[in-house]
């Protein structure tokens, strides 16, 4: 169960599920463009084992949601999402920005924020209220107007308190490929977003890609991942602990212990069996722990080269100088530095984003944040002074590329009174 990997084959492996299920998740695609709601119920009761009825959440049934919702974790999770806004506010580009760069010439940025989006929010294994608030407060930080969400049937009352907290507008109890393409497509109840964030199975994360054409996503978001970076301080009971709470995640989760210590990692596979027979979901955690396993490096400079190609959604660094070995790392969607940073803290409370690029995406993209809402138009503000400044550059390079009428809309003004 814990073993050593071959790497390459490791990394090949975790984009192999989503080149999978492309073909599929194409008819779903094709079934929701063609029939719309009607789709939707009949892959809902197909997949789901559900009658959705009304596609919509209605307001009683969210206002259900506190009622039977305990009043300390409903306070808790109103807490978490202050947590995620207060952390998310201080990434929040300017509205505009103006600078006169040289006499004549402001040059600047206008940041717009999408105005209607899509969230996904996993179902069926666990409730994720988390994700509601990862996917949605962000959202409302950057000023989008309209925010909708999918999550599959049944709505847990913790995510539809969660969405409520978010500030979602409308919550539709439909999940899998086929709720992307609702976002996507539009049907006759679900209006068509800008942008569809936040994230899911392997059927999810293949639509999310298909479907770039209609509406941007935020990244490639498919089950969960953790590395682990580690020397022989590290504490092999914690490093087990941050395993199995990734491996839980979804049986398709993945967890690699990247140490330039032999003995560390046989002391995590200790760990992470004795861990394994008080874990309330075993099941999950050990078809998860087939997917993973650990890698033994000569020295830290191999291990890092070694995650960086792993490029992991969640990289904890459990190492004797962590802050050199931070600055080195190039690829990881989030990282947790020193033994005392659970990788769960990011899942829940510390305000950072728990939404990240998996199988090796972090090479890439960036976690989500405020700036995946918004969208920027870059500002020019030139005078006459400015024009005479930089027209002979236009007027020179435009003839030059035998654009006439571009030399000659800069020539036409300087030489008018």
């Amino acid at each position: 169960m814990w073993k050593a990997l071959d790497i390459e084959e490791w990394v090949v492996g975790r984009r192999s599920g989503i080149e999978a299920v492309k073909s599929r998740v194409q008819e779903i695609i094709e079934q929701v463009r063609r029939d719309g709601d009607q789709a939707l119920v009949e892959l809902t009761k197909q997949f789901d084992g559900i009658d959705p009825g009304d596609l919509r959440v209605p307001e009683e049934e969210i206002e259900q949601a506190y009622e039977v919702t305990d009043v300390r974790v409903a306070e808790n999770i109103i807490e978490a999402g202050a947590r995620i806004s207060r952390f998310h506010e201080l990434s929040k580009p300017r509205g505009m920005w103006l600078e006169e760069t040289e006499p004549g010439i402001v040059l600047g940025v206008k940041t717009t924020p999408l105005a209607r989006i899509g969230c996904y929010v996993p179902g069926g294994r666990a409730a994720y209220s988390s994700t509601a608030l990862m996917t949605a407060v962000p959202a409302k930080v950057a000023g989008v107007r309209q925010i909708c969400c999918c999550t599959p049937p049944p709505v847990n009352p913790l995510t539809l308190l969660a969405l409520d907290v978010a500030g979602v507008d409308e919550i539709y109890r439909v999940g899998g490929a086929q709720a992307i393409a609702a976002m996507a497509l539009g049907t006759g109840t679900i209006d068509p977003v800008q942008k569809i964030v936040g994230p899911g199975n392997v059927y999810v994360t293949a639509a999310k890609m298909l479907l770039r054409d209609y509406a941007e996503i935020d990244f490639p978001a498919g089950p969960s991942e953790i590395g682990i970076l580690a020397d022989e301080t590290a504490n092999p009971t914690f490093i087990a602990a941050d395993i199995l709470a990734q491996a839980e995640h979804d049986p398709d989760a993945a967890c690699i212990l990247v140490t330039t210590n032999a003995a560390l990692a046989d002391r995590v596979g200790v760990e992470v069996a004795r861990l394994l027979a008080e874990t309330p979901r075993k099941e999950i955690v050990k078809t998860a722990l087939e997917n993973s396993g650990f890698v033994v490096t000569t020295d830290i400079d191999s291990a890092v080269l070694v995650m960086d190609l792993v490029a992991p959604e969640h990289l904890s660094l459990q190492v004797a100088d962590p802050l050199s070995v931070l600055n080195a790392v190039q690829n990881a969607g989030s990282i947790f530095v020193g033994p005392y940073t659970a990788v769960a803290c990011g899942d829940y409370a510390s305000g950072t984003n728990h939404v990240l690029p998996t199988a090796g995406y972090a090479r890439v993209y960036s976690g989500l944040d405020v700036g995946h809402f918004c969208k920027r138009s870059t500002v020019q503000m030139i005078s006459r002074e400015g024009l005479c400044a930089i027209g002979d550059i236009v007027d020179t390079v435009a003839t030059a590329e035998g654009l006439h009428a571009h030399a000659r809309s800069v020539r036409i003004r300087r030489e008018t009174d």
